[in-house]
């Protein structure tokens, strides 16, 4: 092992440990690993999307998106030329916008610089539009067997306990050191099945919390569980305090049922231009008009529809409160009142779109503006009351 993990009582590993190391982890992933649609083709394409909708999200909730973006972009010419609304529609509910807009940016990179084809090299791959160290390696040793090693949040888990690595492992030099431990480990033969084998062990086993060291296939040369510290590692990191965010919605309706929904802000201003956190909470995506709060949230709200140039009805109509709707962004904690507001007749504003409150699916929206809109939606005609 590098030199540099020695320190922390890296994995002791060479020769015929090694050898044994990779022939046992290798050997459980054949047996055991989940039968996941990516895993069953070397098609760069579908690998590279299905680590993009990896990123920061459950495997479960990933495998239908995954299969319907492909229904509708087969392959990366199709989707360079798609719509970015269209592209955004099929991943909305899937959260962190922006892995769609740089999938599609660099979906546009491979169509004109490499011939529709992901490109082979770590260089290459790094220059396309998110694109990074760990989402490069795990590309390209599985799609086309490059022997780069990869290191994700699983992967530093199984280490930090295979080596008992203690203290941050986002610390300046110590991720490098986890790197190059990894790349030790790395088996050359077969480094697509090994990296997806370290990611497998880790989140199948070596889970966070409660790991189950009893059915690991390498347990034996786990330093972590020979001193009772595997529930302890990796230590965990000092989170950001959470910001409080207050917004309030207005769900307006007219008889019909319809709603008015606004185009994707790029930026976007309290009544009285201060600047509000719409943009990025709403993912530029369609949405109620929707503003910061920082005293009451009706005013607030009203002022934000004159400045809208909402009509003279607006203006009198009566704002039904309705139940807070709570949502979690990163380190954000927010709550947003939402607003039922029934017209004889919508307000006519630029860019804006009249859809059914029961169908705005049918553009873009964000999973805030989804809850908005089940907040807003009248019970069922039939539905019980839970006191009845």
């Amino acid at each position: 092992m590098a030199r540099t993990m020695r320190k922390n009582r890296a994995l002791p590993l060479s020769g015929s440990a090694l050898a044994k190391f990779r022939k046992q982890l290798l050997a459980w992933f054949a047996r055991h690993k989940r039968d996941l649609p990516w895993r069953r083709t070397r098609n760069p394409y579908h690998v590279w999307l299905s680590e993009i909708m990896l990123q920061q999200t459950r495997v479960a909730a990933v495998v239908p998106y995954y299969q319907r973006f492909l229904q509708r972009f087969p392959d990366v010419q199709t989707l360079a030329r798609a719509p970015e609304q269209e592209v955004l529609r099929l991943w909305a509910g899937l959260g962190y916008y922006s892995r769609a807009r740089n999938l599609q940016k660099a979906a546009r990179q491979i169509a004109a610089e490499h011939g529709g084809q992901f490109p082979r090299t770590r260089e290459e791959a790094l220059a396309l539009a998110g694109i990074g160290n760990y989402t490069a390696a795990a590309i390209l040793s599985i799609a086309y067997g490059e022997k780069l090693a990869v290191l994700d949040g699983n992967v530093a888990r199984v280490l930090a306990r295979l080596g008992a690595i203690r203290g941050d492992l986002r610390k300046a030099g110590r991720w490098s050191n986890l790197q190059k431990a990894a790349g030790a480990l790395l088996d050359p033969a077969t480094p697509g099945d090994w990296n997806q084998a370290m990611m497998e062990l880790g989140a199948t086993v070596c889970t966070p919390r409660a790991p189950r060291c009893l059915l690991c296939p390498v347990g034996e040369f786990c330093e972590g569980r020979k001193l009772g510290l595997a529930e302890a590692l990796p230590e965990k990191r000092k989170k950001r305090a959470p910001v409080q965010v207050r917004l309030a919605a207005a769900v307006l309706l007219d008889a019909k049922g319809r709603t008015l929904l606004l185009p994707p802000p790029l930026s976007a201003t309290n009544g009285d231009g201060a600047a509000n956190h719409v943009p990025s909470l709403l993912s530029k995506m369609w949405h109620f008009p929707t503003v910061s709060v920082n005293g009451s949230a009706e005013s607030a709200l009203r002022q934000y529809l004159r400045s809208l140039g909402a009509s003279a009805e607006v203006h009198s109509a009566d704002f039904l409160r309705l139940k807070d709707v709570r949502h979690a962004v990163t380190y954000r904690e927010v709550r947003v009142a939402p607003f039922r507001i029934l017209l004889q007749q919508l307000p006519r504003v630029k860019g804006g779109k009249v859809l059914p409150l029961g169908g705005i699916d049918a553009v873009p929206v964000s999973n805030l503006t989804r809850k908005v809109a089940r907040a807003a939606l009248p019970p069922a005609p039939n539905a019980k009351r839970r006191d009845s």
